[in-house]
């Protein structure tokens, strides 16, 4: 007993640590801004009398997210005047898109939707566009601050503070907004303008935290290599300034995918495959959950309640459950329990669709779901992040971030037909079944590894007493290697 106790602790040990306790507030300055570009700023245009049409077009706003990516190779590459010199390239960036994050969102504390709609859509836009900016970073930054054991704790806590700070930032306005004009049901410019100005300085929690934070140390001397050679190559056509130039844009934008096919050789196809197929069953189940719970006749309270107060309380629980397994049993094993647990969860809502309405079976089945989806995040974002490369860490995670979401996305739009076609039973069925295919791809990682990995197998092996400048690129691949 006392044995299970002391390994308890030793793995709980980890969530201790003051770069996952950077990393919860830096998870708190990440989520506050995306709320206000939301469902806050959709209540705040609509209690103004804003048309209904101009509230969908200010959604298109969200669309800055989805293509972060593009501009991610500018973050891993560019350094910031004044700002890089002062903090380091990954903190530089992370005050500048801070600084960009409180000035838009006092912006918008300023603006009027009924003299200026333009002016508070740019001022979205821009917050948008920091926000999206500071995820890049921030996600860059967590990769290369800690090694790859540690890269779990790191995706819970921020997890916590992401979560913590959509609250923060959806009821917690409303509430301040409420609170200037408490008992009036007509519309009031100045408390929405207070809950904004008081948005923007919470946002001194991710400036103090990325102050006082320790620039990560990146090796970027391949990368700055292949930037020189092919300056070199270009100088021999165009004049010197325009050869820097198209050096600089190739290696910046192109280098950091053509580094991940060219370490991961054929795996690569299998690894993508596995990235775009990995959230599927979780994805397609989750778009229709709202409606089957409507159908099924539980209340508005019932539902927000279990699926939304609940159910993020088990999924946060659930990803600090995966970080401690992961730091126990690596990274590969937590991600196959992950995937297996969410696809298997998915049969409690079939027998749920075949009971009816039943709080205490909703109760317990959303507890099993969010629980295990809570382990399986935290086990792909700690995935994610050992297949990136020191020098591309931003361009990398962005991309592979994105290309999460695509597939399952589009699969996802047709969940309603098939619920028609054939019911929530064989619907949530259906969707435990797709999630099967994804423990075969892990497998087949497991059995084949890609060649870096092998690479790095075989040095460790020759060398365990490698020096430190080393430690980084082999906490990498550490957890593939222990299952090899």
């Amino acid at each position: 007993m006392s044995e299970l106790l002391s390994r308890t602790r030793e793995a709980l040990s980890v969530y201790y640590h003051k770069r996952v306790l950077a990393m919860l507030l830096l998870g708190f300055s990440a989520g506050l801004p995306l709320m206000l570009v939301f469902s806050t700023l959709s209540f705040w245009l609509r209690e103004a009398g804003v048309d209904r049409a101009a509230i969908g077009y200010f959604s298109w706003i969200a669309l800055t997210y989805a293509f972060k990516w593009a501009w991610s190779p500018l973050v891993d590459r560019m350094a910031l005047p004044v700002f890089t010199r002062l903090f380091g390239r990954r903190r530089g960036w992370m005050i500048f898109a801070q600084l960009g994050l409180v000035a838009a969102i006092l912006g918008m504390a300023q603006s009027d939707p009924l003299v200026d709609l333009e002016q508070l859509a740019i001022f979205a836009l821009i917050l948008a566009f920091a926000s999206a900016t500071q995820d890049i970073v921030i996600d860059a930054f967590r990769i290369e601050s800690a090694p790859q054991d540690m890269q779990a704790a790191l995706a819970a806590a921020y997890q916590v503070g992401y979560r913590g700070a959509m609250i923060v930032a959806t009821a917690g306005a409303l509430t301040i907004a409420a609170w200037v004009d408490p008992g009036n049901t007509d519309y009031n410019l100045e408390a929405w303008q207070t809950a904004y100005f008081v948005m923007a300085m919470l946002m001194s929690v991710g400036l103090i935290t990325t102050l006082f934070c320790k620039e990560p140390q990146v090796d970027t001397k391949d990368a700055d290599e292949n930037e020189r050679q092919l300056k070199q190559k270009f100088a021999q056509k165009y004049p010197t300034k325009m050869a820097s130039a198209m050096a600089w844009l190739y290696s910046a934008s192109v280098l950091p995918f053509v580094d991940f096919f060219k370490r991961y050789g054929k795996s690569a196809i299998l690894i993508l495959l596995l990235i775009s197929c990995y959230r599927i069953s979780d994805i397609v189940m989750g778009i229709m959950a709202n409606v089957f719970y409507v159908d099924m006749g539980f209340s508005k309270e019932e539902i927000a309640f279990l699926s939304k107060v609940y159910g993020l309380i088990m999924t946060l629980l659930g990803a600090g459950a995966g970080g401690i397994l992961i730091m126990r049993y690596g990274t590969m094993k937590i991600l196959f329990v992950g995937a297996l647990l969410v696809a298997v969860t998915n049969l409690l809502f079939a027998w749920q669709a075949y009971i009816g309405y039943n709080v205490p079976f909703l109760t317990f089945a959303i507890s099993v779901d969010n629980f295990s989806a809570g382990i399986a995040t935290a086990a792909f974002i700690a995935y994610l992040s050992s297949l990136t490369s020191s020098g591309y860490s931003a361009s990398q995670y962005a991309l592979l971030s994105s290309i999460m979401l695509l597939f399952p996305k589009f699969i996802a739009g047709f969940s309603g037909v098939y619920v028609n076609a054939f019911g929530y039973v064989n619907f949530f069925i259906a969707a435990s079944l797709i999630g099967f295919p994804v423990l075969l791809m892990i497998s087949l990682l497991q059995r084949y590894p890609p060649p870096c990995q092998q690479v790095d197998k075989q040095t460790t092996s020759a060398n365990p007493d490698a020096n430190s400048a080393n430690e980084k690129s082999a906490d990498v691949n550490s957890d593939a290697n222990k299952l090899t």
